[in-house]
């Protein structure tokens, strides 16, 4: 297992990427009093939490908040490879945060309040494009010192932000199209793959061969799933992964155009700044 843990004034957040040679099964323990967030980034996984007594069977992409004082549960791999992100809020830091904010969270913090074990949602969350974006400026945060503190105090409630609203959306949604957990898979799928060809993707056709979806399927599920299309979720990736080479690499403009597959580098500067509002020059001159 490869982890990177960071501390914010009592608020701590964690990335892990653990690969195993086989399934086994381990387990995990802390007598901390503390608010979890939990998100599943990619791979498979059951686990079974003692003091929810409750087990869950999970795939690539999910995320909820837990709460219970102190925490001992079992780990079983179903994939060689896990990745997960986790935030940790003092519990009286969560409730001060959160006892006035939108039902869901209120009647979480009313549980903690009472000294309830307790899970925000039985329903386990797809983790969506705007949530994976905040986890991925965490994991690759450019700042130290006060600076970072700052930063990641205002991303770690973002993410909590960010969670609230899309359970509050997942109660008021009426119908789920993806319904089997195969297809849910499949379409996690889709969002890998997108991830692994970001310089040259596949077009729909080839996608939904690839992952044993039809493309009326794959579109309407990926929407469902991620709250964005196939091509918005890919071009949202690209200029994503543009700024940051700009940012942390020595690549010019042009370059960083020719590697994520732009039909010119004025077609990219253009993009580039209708989505950031500046443009790359900036960024390059200004990391």
């Amino acid at each position: 297992m490869t982890a990177t843990r960071w501390d914010c004034d009592g608020i701590k957040m964690g990335h892990a990427i653990s690969q195993f040679a086989t399934g086994v099964s381990h387990t995990a323990s802390s007598p901390t009093d503390v608010v979890r967030l939990h998100f599943g980034l990619k791979g498979d996984y059951r686990f079974v939490y003692k003091q929810l007594n409750q087990s869950f069977d999970l795939i690539g992409s999910h995320h909820n908040i837990m709460y219970s004082k102190g925490f001992d549960i079992i780990v079983e791999n179903k994939t060689p490879e896990i990745e997960t992100f986790g935030v940790q809020f003092p519990k009286n830091l969560f409730i001060q945060y959160t006892q006035n904010a939108n039902e869901p969270l209120k009647q979480f913090a009313e549980d903690i309040l009472s000294e309830k074990n307790v899970i925000l949602s039985q329903q386990w969350v797809p983790i969506d494009l705007p949530t994976q974006n905040v986890i991925q400026q965490i994991i690759h945060c450019p700042y130290t010192g006060d600076l970072q503190k700052l930063f990641l105090l205002s991303k770690s409630i973002e993410l909590l932000v960010l969670s609230a609203d899309a359970y509050q959306t997942l109660l008021q949604r009426k119908s789920t199209f993806i319904r089997s957990q195969i297809d849910k898979e499949k379409i996690i799928a889709v969002r890998d793959l997108l991830n692994e060809r970001l310089q040259s993707p596949p077009n729909l056709s080839e996608i939904a061969r690839m992952v044993g979806l039809n493309e009326y399927k794959l579109k309407r599920g990926f929407k469902e799933i991620f709250d964005t299309t196939v091509f918005g979720y890919l071009a949202e990736q690209r200029m994503q992964l543009a700024y940051t080479y700009l940012r942390d690499t020595e690549k010019t403009a042009a370059e960083v155009s020719v590697d994520l597959g732009f039909a010119t580098p004025q077609y990219f500067n253009n993009a580039f700044k209708k989505r950031f509002g500046i443009t790359p020059f900036f960024v390059r001159n200004n990391p």
